[in-house]
């Protein structure tokens, strides 16, 4: 028995000196057969319909084919920016779209970025537990098809994904994983800065807290949940600062939230998964001695955890500094998945018991059944975009006003309208160019977007007012409160509000 235990510690010893890249190549080597055949199962959602229906994914589509116009010098009134962050999924898409066309590039960009994620996470795991996390596979999957995919946050979404390599690359690294560290760090900013903050934010961490020891380790979450008290109070005082809280309490927002995606329906599915953890935790906390081995990295992830929970709940769900910006949204939202990241890490360190991974397949089965369901109604709603849009001649101008159903976390879905337009319209109330977020940039009088956000954002909602110096413009929206998927289209005439006919005063 102590001959095992000694031989296992060598072993560990020497992987821990050994480059993270070997061992990756090695497991790759190892699991070759298991790891395609899981990518194979992880790509069916991207590839279960015509279309890959994920919030704002859209839009994304929409403005690679502006930048397209662009280059041909079709698109007047627009302009690229250089930008080093929150453009790399958007240089993806414009690639391969000139490549594979819009409807297959877009597709194979989001089926690399799921696989970046859903691996991604698997490294991570495996790194921080010491062992390959098979049995939380549904768990991860679900994760991958979470509310941040099906938002179609997909910059950030990889950003993600990179760090969790990054973060499995590092855990215990040699001299030469710095280099590869390096490069996905590049990678995760060119992504979203959150992600690359993320990755920078969790080493620092685990630098410091692995060299103190004992009872000074616990002082090092302090300082870094003191920060967030302190930012929480100034966003709450700013004067300058427009801040949106959530209204909804914060415990609710512990990362099985990523679960709940198109409808209330979804919330009894994290919640199985929460009691499934629950229960699972509590069982084998009767049994702790038999299991010191992992005790370690358990109480180093169930902190990180903890640090992560506390922090995204001091934080505003949306903010801007000045009125006529565009909104930093969605942070509570999204960062939620970080927290659920942690979360598996701790399940990681728990013995694998096939209980576990039969009730969480279930659990991931129902999940998918859910959303190949939900997903098919977006593609109806789309198709009958594309019937109305394939009437106007090309260039006409649109705003949609499309609102989701009351109890689905997936607001976005008026960008359908956006991928509809591809060669044949422009929509006017497009917020990308006007945001000043991302590499397209729109100029003061350009005929086919606003150049204010502001605009954008009261466009979408229904309440702009058409203006004598706008051009001719259409509206598309929901004309059927019994079926969401029938649209209708109308001209807008000046003076008029933007919204479906019954909302026009």
């Amino acid at each position: 028995m102590h001959h095992v235990t000694h031989a296992g510690m060598a072993q560990q010893n020497m992987a821990d000196v050994e480059s993270a890249i070997f061992r990756g190549v090695r497991f790759l080597r190892a699991h070759a057969f298991l790891i395609a055949a899981l990518s194979a199962l992880v790509i069916v959602p991207c590839i279960w319909h015509r279309r890959i229906e994920a919030g704002d994914l859209p839009s994304h589509v929409y403005n690679a084919w502006l930048a397209r116009l662009l280059e041909q010098g079709r698109a007047p009134g627009l302009y690229i920016v250089w930008r080093w962050n929150n453009v790399l999924f958007d240089y993806l898409l414009l690639y391969s779209s000139k490549l594979l066309g819009f409807l297959v590039g877009s597709a194979v960009v989001v089926c690399v970025s799921a696989l970046i994620f859903f691996w991604g996470v698997f490294s991570f795991l495996t790194a921080a537990t010491g062992r390959p996390p098979w049995f939380l596979t549904p768990l991860i999957a679900m994760l991958t098809y979470g509310y941040t995919f099906n938002m179609g946050l997909f910059n950030y979404y990889l950003s993600i994904g990179l760090a969790c390599f990054g973060l499995a690359i590092l855990w215990r690294p040699h001299r030469w994983d710095w280099l590869a560290g390096a490069l996905i760090l590049a990678l995760a900013i060119l992504a979203h800065p959150i992600g690359a903050l993320w990755y920078v934010a969790t080493l620092a961490y685990l630098s410091i807290r692995r060299r103190l020891r004992g009872a000074a380790g616990l002082v090092v979450p302090a300082p870094g949940i003191a920060l967030f008290v302190a930012l929480h109070w100034y966003l709450a005082h700013a004067e300058t600062w427009e801040v949106s809280w959530l209204d909804r309490p914060f415990y609710l927002f512990n990362g099985a939230d990523q679960f709940a995606v198109y409808s209330s329906r979804y919330r009894f599915i994290a919640a199985a998964c929460i009691a499934i953890m629950v229960v699972w935790l509590a069982r084998e906390g009767f049994r702790w001695r038999e299991h010191l081995p992992h005790s370690k990295p358990f109480y180093l992830l169930a902190e990180l955890y903890l640090v992560s929970f506390v922090a995204i709940a001091l934080l505003p769900q949306d903010l801007r500094p000045v009125t006529d910006a565009a909104w930093i949204g969605l942070l509570v939202s999204r960062l939620t998945i970080t927290s659920a990241v942690f979360a598996l890490g701790v399940l990681g360190c728990l013995p694998p018991r096939k209980w576990v991974l039969v009730s969480l397949s279930a659990c991931a089965s129902i999940y998918f059944i859910l959303l190949y369901r939900d997903t098919v109604v977006m593609n109806r709603v789309e198709s009958h975009a594309e019937a109305l849009i394939s009437k106007l001649p090309f260039g006409t101008r649109v705003i949609s006003i499309l609102l989701a159903p009351p109890d689905s976390r997936i607001s976005f879905i008026q960008h359908v309208v956006d991928r509809a337009c591809v060669e044949h319209c422009f929509t006017y109330s497009n917020y990308e160019p006007s945001s000043g977020q991302f590499r397209l940039h729109v100029a003061p009088g350009s005929p086919l977007a606003t150049s204010k956000a502001a605009d954008s954002q009261e466009m979408a909602a229904g309440n702009y007012t058409v203006r004598k110096t706008d051009p001719p413009l259409k509206v598309i929206y929901q004309c059927d409160s019994a079926d969401l998927t029938v649209l209708c289209i109308r001209d807008l005439a000046v003076g008029e509000k933007t919204g479906p006919p019954d909302a026009v005063e």
